[in-house]
């Protein structure tokens, strides 16, 4: 029988010890053996040998790769010599004791004192020149502070503060003092103060644009003259979009900054080269744009292309509108310049002096001819001073907007040369780069296309005020501020957390920022949805009184039918805000194209099998629909995505819970506000009455059932409303 290998021993044939093996140690005997030892033969209760004896420990796969096996060069590292090998040190053992003992009067050592300044050996890999120790006292006098998180994209601005002076290199950091780190840095403040400014202009933009709807809404009516000037009015925006809008802001606009950052000037001829190059497009687009508008009012509205004074009146505010596509490109590349160079305001406050020329312009018109309700003007008794009029006030409106922009520029040194010189700068990649954004647009696109053609049919079928375009899209615009407001500010907070996470391959953190958005969010959106629909006709009748009461009505119904539509529609721009964040575009493409594809359907079918006067209203409701089955297919897809795990019973909980509390609150509120308007009439004075005392009923129920059910979030916003409103 074969004894086993005895290398590692050093002993000879014999058992002798060898003439080259270790020397014996003291305390040996004659034959080399040593006398076991009295402590080494109690169990150690922390030393536990459990896998020594492994008998798989031969037939670990990962031990026999035979690739590293064949690429192993023992000629250059050879294995140690037998006898050689060295047991490793346990892991974990008792801690050496003390040389003296502790003195029975003293019940607890004093630590040794912290040091003074930074430490020189910190654990985990820590850098001594940016460690700072912090004391329980600083922690408990700065536990109420509100403190910022530091910027995940602060980086992205360093490099372009000076006003578009080529980049400094960056210069190492010095060590930071004690006393400044309870002040914020000037760039997280400055950041912070330039998000402030945007959300401020873009919160008084969306106002005054709803001002603007409500102008022309009672000067214009919301019958076929109102389709007529909302058609030529959404035409340019729809041409834009479609032609250049997408390609610029997916494309041009990400060159444009990596140009100022690593172009010698800055990024000031890659600028003039774009600009140049978007005033040169547009134009071609905008002289063809106004040749063909007929065949543009054709696909836009065969209804109205039909009806010899409405194609005639819509053609001319056409040819009057399709100029600003000039004004709207050149305005967004002077914003985005101005965004690569750290001006953020310019770019959200200047619509908002388009919106103050609009309704100036149709304040003039209101002057002169009256409201719609008063001059009952229509598309055959419009004077074609009043076309013109609109006409010229809606094109100045934007040339003032995007004119407003160069002042700006001039203030950070940027001076614009126009500059042909486009081949070999990159900016060719258009197609290539924008594919998915392009498509996108187009299927979205294609489904307002869809809902236009219906919509004004509708409208003329009818013969009631109300019931066509210009009442889809008022309703529309009152519907939508609530989730541009409300769930759009909340994204804000939680988006660069949501790219930090996607960025460092963390799908826990991901699910959880957009679990946090959905129920945050909702807190708002869903009382405010069930409002729409318990005083959808009262807020109506009160913001276009002056349309009609027949036309305000109408779109009350049809802002009803939107209402419930607000929660998937909400929840939807949270859900793709994951794939963004992914920097995954074809999945929102895939999305869109479903949700267009069913509101187009059931659009379609709600114009077939409903009553025109009612076809709109279906119409609403089917928007609402596409988004909810968009909700399913993209919630899915995200969970999958993120390993089959988007925190789904907690947020299906809250918004139940969220609804069980708007139900009755909608019933109550609703019915007060009825009662109301048939008490008092459907005026501005019962309009009013009915909408304020519906509305502090319904929210005043819905908080209290709310808090009842111990709805975290809930319970979360009021406290934090105490606490701002007890400072």
């Amino acid at each position: 029988m074969n004894a086993p290998y005895d290398g590692d021993r050093g002993q000879g044939a014999g058992g002798a010890a060898s003439p080259g093996g270790p020397p014996v140690p003291p305390g040996a005997g004659q034959d080399g053996s040593v006398p076991p030892d009295p402590y080494l033969q109690q169990p150690d209760p922390y030393l536990q040998h459990a896998y020594d004896d492994d008998p798989y420990r031969a037939q670990d796969l990962t031990a026999q790769d035979p690739v590293g096996e064949a690429l192993y060069d023992r000629a250059a590292h050879p294995p140690p010599p037998p006898g050689t090998y060295q047991e490793p040190a346990p892991l974990y053992q008792q801690p050496p004791p003390a040389p003296y003992a502790p003195d029975p009067r003293i019940w607890a050592q004093t630590p040794p004192p912290e040091p003074a300044g930074p430490s020189r050996h910190l654990p985990y890999g820590d850098r001594p020149a940016t460690t700072q120790f912090v004391g329980v006292d600083d922690l408990v006098t700065q536990a109420s502070d509100d403190r910022q998180e530091p910027d995940a994209f602060a980086h992205l601005f360093r490099d372009q503060e000076g006003s578009g002076k080529p980049p400094v290199p960056p210069q190492p950091e010095p060590a930071p003092a004690p006393a400044a780190a309870k002040g914020g840095g000037g760039k997280v403040s400055g950041l912070l103060k330039s998000s402030a400014v945007m959300a401020a202009g873009t919160l008084v933009s969306r106002l005054t644009g709803f001002v603007r709807s409500l102008v022309i809404t009672a000067a214009l009516g919301a019958a076929m003259l109102g389709d007529s000037f909302t058609i030529a009015y959404t035409l340019p925006t729809m041409i834009y979009i479609l032609t250049v809008g997408g390609g610029l802001n997916s494309v041009f606009v990400p060159q444009l900054v990596r140009a100022m950052k690593d172009d010698e000037d800055g990024g000031e001829a890659f600028a003039n080269r774009l600009l140049t190059l978007v005033m040169v497009a547009l134009g071609l687009i905008v002289a063809a744009a106004v040749l063909v508008a007929p065949v543009l009012i054709q696909l836009m509205s065969s209804t109205i292309a039909d009806d010899v004074a409405a194609n005639s009146v819509a053609v001319t505010f056409a040819r009057y509108c399709l100029p600003t596509i000039f004004f709207m490109g050149v305005h967004v590349v002077m914003g985005q310049i101005l965004n690569a160079r750290g001006k953020f305001g310019a770019m959200m406050w200047t619509p908002v002096l388009n919106n103050i020329v609009m309704i100036i312009t149709f304040g003039l018109f209101i002057w002169v001819y009256g409201t719609s309700a008063e001059s009952q003007m229509g598309v055959d008794t419009i004077p074609p001073e009043g076309v013109r009029l609109l006409g010229i006030g809606t094109l100045l409106g934007l040339v003032v907007q995007a004119l407003a922009m160069i002042p700006y520029l001039r203030e950070t040194g940027f001076r614009f040369r126009p500059r042909f010189d486009w081949k070999g700068h990159g900016l060719g990649k258009t197609v290539k780069l924008a594919k998915w954004t392009v498509l996108f647009v187009l299927a979205n696109q294609a489904g307002v296309l869809v809902v236009t053609q219906l919509a004004t049919a509708a409208g003329t079928a009818s013969g009631h005020d109300g019931t066509g375009f210009l009442a889809y899209s008022n309703a529309q615009l009152i519907w939508g501020m609530p989730q541009a407001i409300i769930t759009v500010s909340v994204m804000a907070a939680l988006l660069p957390r949501i790219s930090r996470a996607a960025h460092d391959n963390d799908p826990g953190a991901v699910r959880d920022d957009i679990s946090q958005g959905l129920r945050n969010s909702a807190v708002a959106i869903v009382p405010v949805a069930f409002t729409f629909l318990a005083l959808g006709l009262p807020m109506a009748t009160l913001l276009y009184a002056s349309s009609g009461i027949e036309a305000a009505r109408s779109m009350g119904f049809i802002l009803m039918a939107f209402a419930l539509g607000l929660i998937p529609y909400s929840v939807q721009y949270v859900v793709l805000r994951g794939f963004y964040a992914y920097e995954d575009t074809r999945t929102p493409f895939y999305n869109t194209v479903i949700v267009a594809a069913v509101n187009a359907a059931a659009s379609a079918l709600c114009y077939v099998v409903l009553p025109a006067r009612w076809a709109v209203v279906g119409m609403a409701f089917s928007y609402g629909l596409a988004y909810a089955v968009g909700v399913g297919v993209a919630w899915r897809r995200l969970r999958n995505r993120l390993g089959g795990d988007l925190d789904g019973a907690h947020i299906v909980r809250t918004y139940a819970r969220l609804c069980m509390a708007a139900v009755p609150a909608a019933l109550v509120g609703g019915a007060v506000g009825f009662g109301i308007l048939e008490l008092v009439g459907t005026g501005a004075l019962g309009s009013l009455a009915a909408l304020i005392c519906g509305g502090a009923l319904l929210l005043g129920i819905f908080f209290v059932a709310a808090k009842k059910m111990r709805i975290e979030e809930v319970n979360g916003l009021v406290g934090m409303v105490r606490g701002r409103l007890g400072r």
